[in-house]
C-alpha cells in the first residue's frame, strides 16, 4: 500500500517542529558545556558559555553576506560522557531538519520559501535582538552542518588553513552549450566562446572549477588506532570540535594563523588532469589533458 502524500500544511508543521527540537538541543547542549569543568579552546575568542551559544544559534545571514558562504566558529571542547551525549542529540536534530528541508525541496519548492519566512518567528527572542545587528534571513545550511566530532580519544591536534579547495564538477560539450545559450549570446566573447566549444569533439568531457574560500581543517592523531587501523583523520571545523576526554582535558594543540594564506600554499600536483587555463573563462570550464 503506498501513502498519499503529506499536505504541504503538514510537511511545515513538522518542519517547524523539527527546528525547534534543533533550538531546544543546542540549548541544552549548551547548560551541559557551562555546567561542565571541560577544558575548551576558542579561536581568535574566549571559549565562554556564550561563545558556545553564539556558535551553535548562528543561523542567520549577516547583511551583504554571500548567500552561498557560511561562518566559522572554530574551537576544541575536551568533552566527556555527558557532553558528547548532547552533541550527539544535537546532530541527529541537525540530520532530522536537513532530512526534511530536502524532501521540501525536492517534492514542494514553494513551501521553502514560506519556510524561511516563518521560522525565525518561531523563536523570537533569538530573532528580535539578532535582526538590531542585521541577521534577520534564516541561513538554512548554518542551521544543518552537522558539529563535527572525533570518534576516539586524541593525543593531538594540528590546526591548519587549507587556502586551495576546488570544486570540480564534470560537464558534457552539451551541456556547457546550454551554459553558455544561457549568457548574452549577442556578446563577442560569448560567441568567441560558442566557436571555441563547437571545434571539440562532442564526448568530450569537460570540468566547471569552483574556487571555495578558505576555511580551517584540524588533522587529528589519535591515541590509539582505531578499529579500521587508521591512528589519524583529517576533517574541516566550521563549528567547535568535540573531543571525547574522559578526564576533560585538551590534547596538544597548536595556534594557527590569524588569518588564511594569501597565496596558494600546496605545491600543484605533477598528476593534476585539468589544463592550466580555463578554455572558456566565461564558464571557468577547462579541458582534460
Amino acid at each position: 500500500m503506498t501513502l498519499a502524500p503529506a499536505p504541504t500544511y503538514r510537511l511545515l508543521a513538522e518542519l517547524e517542529l523539527a527546528f525547534d527540537k534543533l533550538i531546544e538541543r543546542s540549548e541544552a547542549l549548551v547548560a551541559t558545556y557551562a555546567a561542565s569543568p571541560a577544558e575548551a579552546w576558542a579561536f581568535k575568542a574566549e571559549a565562554s558559555t556564550e561563545w558556545l551559544r553564539r556558535a551553535l544559534l548562528d543561523f542567520w545571514y549577516a547583511d551583504g553576506q554571500d548567500g552561498r558562504a557560511t561562518r566559522s566558529h572554530v574551537g576544541l571542547v575536551a568533552a566527556d560522557d555527558a557532553l558528547m551525549a548532547a552533541v550527539s542529540k544535537v546532530n541527529a536534530a541537525k540530520a532530522d531538519f536537513a532530512a526534511r528541508l530536502a524532501h521540501i525541496r525536492d517534492h514542494h519548492p514553494p513551501l521553502l520559501a514560506e519556510a524561511k519566512a516563518v521560522l525565525p518567528f518561531r523563536h523570537p527572542e533569538l530573532h528580535d535582538h539578532l535582526r538590531g545587528s542585521g541577521l534577520a534571513r534564516l541561513h538554512l545550511k548554518q542551521c544543518w552542518r552537522a558539529i563535527p566530532v572525533a570518534e576516539a580519544p586524541v593525543a593531538r591536534v594540528r590546526l591548519a588553513w587549507y587556502a586551495s579547495g576546488r570544486s570540480i564538477k564534470r560537464l558534457s560539450v552539451r551541456e556547457v552549450e546550454k551554459k553558455l545559450l544561457a549568457l548574452d549570446t549577442d556578446a563577442p566573447h560569448v560567441r568567441i566562446q560558442l566557436r571555441k566549444l563547437a571545434a571539440l569533439p562532442s564526448a568530450e568531457p569537460l570540468a566547471q572549477v569552483q574556487s571555495q574560500a578558505p576555511l580551517m581543517r584540524a588533522n587529528l592523531f589519535y591515541c590509539e588506532p582505531l578499529e579500521d587501523g587508521r591512528n589519524r583523520r583529517a576533517m574541516n571545523v566550521a563549528l567547535p570540535l568535540f573531543l571525547p576526554a574522559p578526564r576533560g582535558r585538551l590534547p596538544d594543540h597548536n595556534l594557527p594563523p590569524a588569518a588564511p594564506p594569501q597565496s596558494r600554499t600546496r605545491a600543484r600536483r605533477s598528476d593534476e588532469k585539468l589544463e592550466d587555463t580555463p578554455y572558456l573563462p566565461s564558464l571557468r570550464i577547462y579541458r582534460y589533458r
